[in-house]
């Protein structure tokens, strides 16, 4: 055992782990919003375009994320109309802001001066734009430059911003939009956090005093560990700087992260969404929401999903292995919530199937909440990905929908909380009470 591990943790720091093994999965089913002519995508096409134009990237003190790109485009895969599409648009654009310029422009000889400030969104956004045209227009060179170039890429950093890069980049993919293309830079930009270091500096990579093929098997070991227990006295997101800011905390997190040896990438991404899936739905108790911050682990596993088959190999592992660095981040930060498996499969589906899933998102009292139904989603593709014999990610979104009844797991007080729900994800709580 140690002898394996020693050669693993030599053949990674010598970049052979990234090279050698692959996330070998087939492209997801896409399209290309710029080029579809049939109705119900071209009204996807303006409305994201609409939006680029109209609203900022991040708003309420720079605190929030514009989420309609989301919404839109896992709507139209679910199946909704145009109407359904122009609906969402609408209560969407009732939360955001418009833009405002940013205190100077950003130019390609000092772009990375400006890197993880928010204010600069706007000049972010320009800049992009402006670099598109030097690639003749081919957004996918353009992805390809900044995600990939230099010492520490942007490609390493999808996670900042609670992962929202990571799921706009991979709407912009699935959706073959140069608009959102540019959106998910301007994010990973502004958003860019120390994060990186970990994937940027081999030496983080070292092994573990412990180590497990399995995600659930580290997860249970997490929830079991009474070093965690003072960390934090309540949830919400105050508490993920501090896990890599504090130096105590930043060791037993980075214990964790390398503790998952990668070795089949394939097999261990199934075990892993599981997993997720598993930390949303397989966590919740009746009595309370579900959590805000434990749903960006399963709709970022999505976007892994999207993104990996379509960028170099060489980055297969290290994104997954950054995205395991966000699931630890937000378990820990969410103050580990057990986790029983059997709330999932103990679900009576009683003839529900996804077709009841996609109608509960896109017609349901919930069908304008960005994040309940990219969840959805997100289960219904893991499905297709993995095949679905025990039923267990159909049981986990039937559950979802059935029980749903808006998000938890801030740090605002409970008087608070859903002015806080509503604002942070503009959908429509504040109509049905």
């Amino acid at each position: 055992m140690f002898s394996f591990r020693s050669n693993f943790f030599s053949n990674l720091l010598s970049g052979g782990y990234a090279s050698a093994l692959k996330l070998n999965l087939p492209p997801v089913e896409s399209i290309d919003i710029e080029e579809t002519p049939e109705k119900r995508a071209r009204t996807l096409k303006h409305l994201i375009k609409a939006n680029h134009i109209n609203h900022s990237i991040i708003y309420h003190h720079l605190e929030f994320h514009n989420h309609a790109p989301h919404i839109l485009g896992t709507a139209y895969f679910l199946g909704a109309n145009v109407d359904q599409l122009m609906d969402i648009y609408e209560k969407e654009s009732k939360d955001l802001e418009p833009w405002e310029d940013s205190p100077s422009e950003i130019s390609r000889h000092d772009w990375r001066d400006y890197l993880g400030r928010r204010e600069y969104q706007r000049a972010w956004i320009d800049f992009f734009e402006d670099q598109l045209v030097q690639f003749g227009y081919d957004w996918r060179e353009l992805l390809d430059d900044f995600l990939y170039s230099g010492k520490q890429p942007l490609i390493n950093n999808l996670i900042a911003g609670l992962a929202h890069p990571l799921i706009h980049l991979g709407f912009a993919l699935e959706l073959a939009s140069p608009t959102v293309a540019i959106e998910s830079l301007a994010l990973v930009a502004s958003f860019y956090n120390h994060q990186h270091i970990y994937l940027d500096d081999p030496s983080y990579t070292k092994p573990s005093p412990w180590s497990s093929q399995d995600p659930f098997q580290v997860i249970q070991k997490v929830h079991q560990d009474s070093r965690l227990d003072s960390f934090f006295q309540k949830p919400g997101e105050d508490n993920y700087a501090p896990l890599t800011e504090d130096k105590e905390k930043e060791v037993i997190l980075l214990e964790y992260w390398n503790s998952w040896t990668v070795t089949d990438p394939k097999a261990q991404f199934e075990a892993a969404q599981r997993a997720a899936v598993a930390l949303l739905v397989g966590s919740h108790e009746r009595k309370h929401k579900f959590d805000f911050f434990l749903v960006h682990i399963l709709t970022s596993s999505h976007a892994v999903r999207v993104v990996a088959p379509l960028i170099r190999a060489t980055y297969h592992v290290p994104l997954l292995r950054q995205w395991w660095l966000f699931l630890l981040s937000a378990y820990i930060g969410q103050l580990r919530p057990a986790v029983d498996k059997s709330r999932i499969s103990n679900v009576n589906l009683a003839g529900r199937d996804w077709k009841w899933v996609a109608d509960r998102a896109v017609n349901g009292k919930w069908a304008q909440d960005a994040h309940f139904v990219k969840a959805c989603r997100s289960m219904q593709e893991a499905a297709k990905t993995w095949g679905d014999e025990d039923e267990y990610f159909l049981k986990a979104a039937v559950k979802l929908s059935d029980e749903f009844d808006g998000w938890g797991g801030f740090s605002a007080s409970s008087e608070d909380e859903a002015e806080a729900t509503a604002s942070n994800i503009g959908f429509a709580a504040r109509h049905h009470g």
